[in-house]
């Protein structure tokens, strides 16, 4: 009897190589699991479910992971306001570590003895995959075609082309990886340290011109509404704001970071909805929060986004962290009004029965309601007192 393996399957290149590889040369008993965290459409399923059996797997599955992926990790990342490198929402970080969750749960219930996934040596997602899997089942035998062959796109392609296996290999130059959370775009120009992604590259091109207005309704934090239609839960937010903005090719840049293996590297990336959803909450919060709520958050909100980068999902610590992050949220409410314009966007402002920057306390630059001018000369005294004390002590100033 042939092993039994469990492939994460996306039907990108890598995958299609490895379950022709698996089924077709080591003869595995290959089941194809598409982790779908909210990206598919039915009909991308049932064509990506046609075309692994086509290529060897004796068996196709999808496992629906939208809402646990929202409520583990896409929630945290809004409330952290979580921009690696100031740049980044985590598209795929944040994607991998629940996929190889539900990868992990079905292995198990299934009696799977191997599992397999399409990673390369040279990135990140191999980190994140492994030790998840060794980690809640290391019992579970991890192979990884593309990692062990060190095979780069073109040797893919001419194998699969020596088993007559043909796809769009034009669109095979660039690696995507398409997410509720954001697609990340990999290619020759991110290879370097110069060159951006032609328009081409990018899945989702420029097809409205003007401006338009955007409402996000946030509720204790979590998005609930779009221009003030009522969703059902966040996840449609997400997606109504992603169709609403991705036409004007709002969100695309391209990442410069430290990889967990220790080099720098460079990835494109397009994300309408999470990167308005954090900005227009970061800007809420700054109306809605306290000093020390805003100082602590971002430096907690850059560790959890930092661990999550790395893999280190399962650290007990992150749990801490969102138990900060939830109780941070009591007041996050209100109204962010954006403009949308092609390639770009501003924040016009909030409206937020918690708006803390209520002119009844004052007019910053303006007006002094709560305190008077005698209170400020009394305040500052104090508040340097130990300055004061410090300069006339030394007798010196600082050079």
């Amino acid at each position: 009897m042939p092993e039994r393996l469990l492939l994460a399957y996306s039907g990108g290149l890598d995958t299609t190589y490895c379950a022709v590889y698996l089924s077709k040369i080591k003869g595995y008993d290959v089941t194809c699991a598409l982790v779908n965290t909210g990206a598919f459409t039915q009909d991308e399923i049932d064509k990506t479910g046609k075309r692994a059996k086509a290529l060897g797997a004796k068996e196709f599955v999808c496992l629906d992971v939208e809402n646990e992926y929202y409520e583990k990790i896409i929630k945290y990342l809004i409330f952290g306001n979580v921009l690696k490198n100031g740049t980044y929402p985590l598209s795929v970080s944040s994607e991998r570590l629940i996929q190889a969750l539900a990868l992990v749960r079905f292995a198990r219930k299934n009696g799977m003895s191997c599992v397999a996934h399409g990673s390369t040596a040279a990135g990140n997602d191999q980190v994140r995959f492994d030790l998840v899997f060794n980690t809640l089942a290391p019992d579970l035998k991890i192979i990884t075609p593309i990692r062990e062959q060190n095979l780069s796109r073109q040797m893919e392609i001419e194998f699969l082309q020596s088993h007559g296996i043909n796809i769009n290999f034009e669109k095979s130059l660039y690696s995507i990886n398409k997410g509720l959370w954001g697609t990340s775009i990999g290619g020759r120009e991110t290879l370097n340290s110069l060159g951006s992604l032609p328009e081409e590259a990018f899945t989702k091109q420029l097809s409205k011109t003007g401006q338009e207005i955007v409402t996000i309704t946030f509720r204790q934090g979590e998005p609930v509404t779009i221009n003030d239609g009522e969703c059902n839960h966040p996840l449609e937010a997400i997606k109504k704001l992603e169709e609403i903005a991705s036409p004007y090719a709002i969100g695309r840049d391209i990442h410069v970071g430290d990889t967990i293996i220790g080099i720098k590297g460079r990835v494109g990336f397009e994300a309408a909805a999470p990167l308005l959803l954090i900005k227009s909450h970061h800007l809420l919060e700054k109306h809605t929060l306290s000093k020390t709520q805003l100082f602590w958050k971002e430096i907690l909100s850059g560790f959890y986004g930092n661990q999550l980068h790395e893999g280190l999902y399962l650290e007990p610590f992150m749990r801490d962290v969102e138990s900060l992050l939830n109780s941070s949220q009591r007041y996050v409410n209100g109204k962010v009004h954006i403009k949308l314009e092609p390639k770009r966007f501003e924040l016009l402002g909030i409206e937020s029965v918690n708006d803390l920057m209520n002119t009844k306390f004052g007019k910053y630059g303006e007006e002094n309601k709560s305190w008077t001018y005698e209170d400020v000369i009394g305040f500052t005294k104090i508040y340097g007192n130990q300055l004061n004390i410090f300069y006339n002590i030394n007798n010196e100033e600082p050079e």
